[in-house]
């Protein structure tokens, strides 16, 4: 055995059935196989067929891998192919692997929350999939977004975290199974207050402002709650919460309607560059590494068209990876800047994404970690919202936590696939959290919800 071995026989077992990940598919047929030989779905599905014939034929490991690297890759599968129907094999495998719908409509809310989505667009990550024509619908608001993929009139759409959970639930309107694909990115907000209130940074002195977010139950609602219920506010009574489209947000606050915002970026640094607002707090200064907004589906296009679920994940998912190195962040903001993306200068794009920003109080800022593009959805931190909805009386007392997180977070589903691409994944679907300082135990959550002072519940 090699020191390459173990990792090999302790991985997930990927979709061939060799009981290894897709990245090992590639150290196995050698450099002689192109890198961009992984990419797509069809020389995906022919990579693992090649495998999968190499193994039956040569199943020793440390034959097979000196049987490779004496003859290279490429002439033991010609060699194969005399002896075995390998195009035949492949083709019958694609048979089964290829979209089975080609043409998506996906919606989205521009927000940079949204990149890897875009991204993958912008970087034809869906070609290579099969997915011939992918058409990004820009939409101004969630309601119309969540309408829209009740409606079929979406396949797929970029939802607030919390969404997916109280429309699966039937919370607001009749009950549709939808679930997380994978989540767009972590942190990225802020708690944005006007510049008529530089004098007013403590919370304290925030009694009757009026406070901007995007929908009841997102995540920015509920950090917000959470901030001002933690400095003694609470949200319902001492405070206006107001629902704006995000893209209605910096002309509200510039016209006076807003003494302060929490919208997903580029809005917050959008308010800065306009000189309308300053940033007070990063979401991520309240609960590091939170989830924020998702990409969802509902459980009739997943069963209609799983191959053509598969393949809007990879290609998401890995420009969900591309987006998240630092290396790669102003190239991003170049990529998605325009009006076809996200609409926004590409200033602010790119003070948002590398993390060195105006603050609006003069302040020149580095916080490379403000924003992250991390796509595995923790179904602790579905849980910890659901905590949220409880405390302020918005979804029924009998929720199960686990079960509706476990029911919408397709955490294992997105292990699997993730293993299978070589990407790295947590060793669980569910981990303690940090909120301001404080432990969250995902096991506990009703002693959670019954420990705060300030709730409706």
């Amino acid at each position: 055995m090699t020191d390459r071995d173990p990792p090999r026989r302790l991985s997930a077992e990927c979709a061939c059935g060799c009981r290894g990940a897709m990245r090992l598919h590639r150290d196995d047929l050698g450099p002689a196989m192109r890198a961009d030989a992984y990419d797509g779905e069809e020389n995906y599905v022919d990579r693992m067929v090649e495998t999968a014939v190499l193994n039956a034929m040569v199943p020793h490991p440390v034959a097979r891998r000196a049987f490779l690297q004496s003859v290279g890759a490429a002439t033991a599968l010609a060699a194969i192919s005399q002896l075995f129907p390998l195009g035949t094999a492949k083709a019958i495998a694609q048979e089964t692997a290829k979209p089975e719908k080609t043409s998506l409509n996906i919606g989205y809310v521009p927000i940079t929350c949204t990149v890897p989505l875009l991204l993958a667009h912008a970087m034809g990550e869906y070609g290579k999939e099969g997915l011939e024509s992918v058409t990004l619908a820009r939409t101004p608001g969630w309601a119309i977004v969540r309408d829209k993929l009740i409606a079929a009139e979406f396949d797929a759409t970029h939802l607030v975290l919390a969404m997916p959970l109280t429309m699966t639930m039937g919370v607001g309107g009749p009950a549709t199974r939808t679930y997380v694909s994978s989540v767009q990115n972590v942190n990225g907000n802020a708690i944005t207050l006007h510049v008529k209130h530089k004098d007013k940074r403590n919370p304290k002195d925030w009694k009757g402002f009026k406070f901007g977010i995007p929908h009841q139950h997102s995540m920015h609602a509920m950090l917000l709650r959470y901030y001002l219920a933690d400095n003694g506010l609470d949200p319902d009574k001492d405070v206006e919460l107001r629902v704006f489209a995000p893209p209605d947000s910096v002309a509200n606050m510039a016209a006076g309607n807003l003494d302060g915002m929490l919208f997903a970026e580029p809005w917050g640094q959008r308010a800065v560059f306009e000189g309308v607002g300053f940033l007070h707090m990063l979401t991520r200064d309240i609960f590091p590494d939170h989830p924020c907004c998702v990409l969802s589906v509902t459980d009739k296009f997943i069963s209609e068209n799983p191959n053509s679920y598969g393949a809007m994940f990879r290609a998401v998912v890995r420009a969900t990876a591309f987006a998240d190195k630092p290396e790669n962040r102003t190239k991003v903001a170049e990529l998605l800047a325009p009006a076809a993306y996200l609409n926004q200068p590409q200033t602010v794009l790119t003070q948002v994404l590398t993390g060195r920003y105006a603050d609006g109080l003069g302040q020149v800022v580095d916080r490379p970690d403000r924003i992250g593009f991390k796509p595995f959805p923790y179904e602790s931190t579905a849980v910890w919202l659901l905590t949220q909805l409880r405390r302020w009386d918005m979804v029924p007392k009998d929720v199960d936590y686990q079960a509706i997180a476990k029911q919408v977070f397709l955490s294992t589903d997105a292990a699997k696939r993730m293993k299978e691409m070589g990407l790295p994944v947590p060793p669980a679907a569910s981990t303690p959290h940090t909120i301001l300082g404080r432990t969250f135990d995902p096991s506990q959550p009703q002693a959670y919800v019954d420990s705060f002072a300030i709730k409706r519940s």
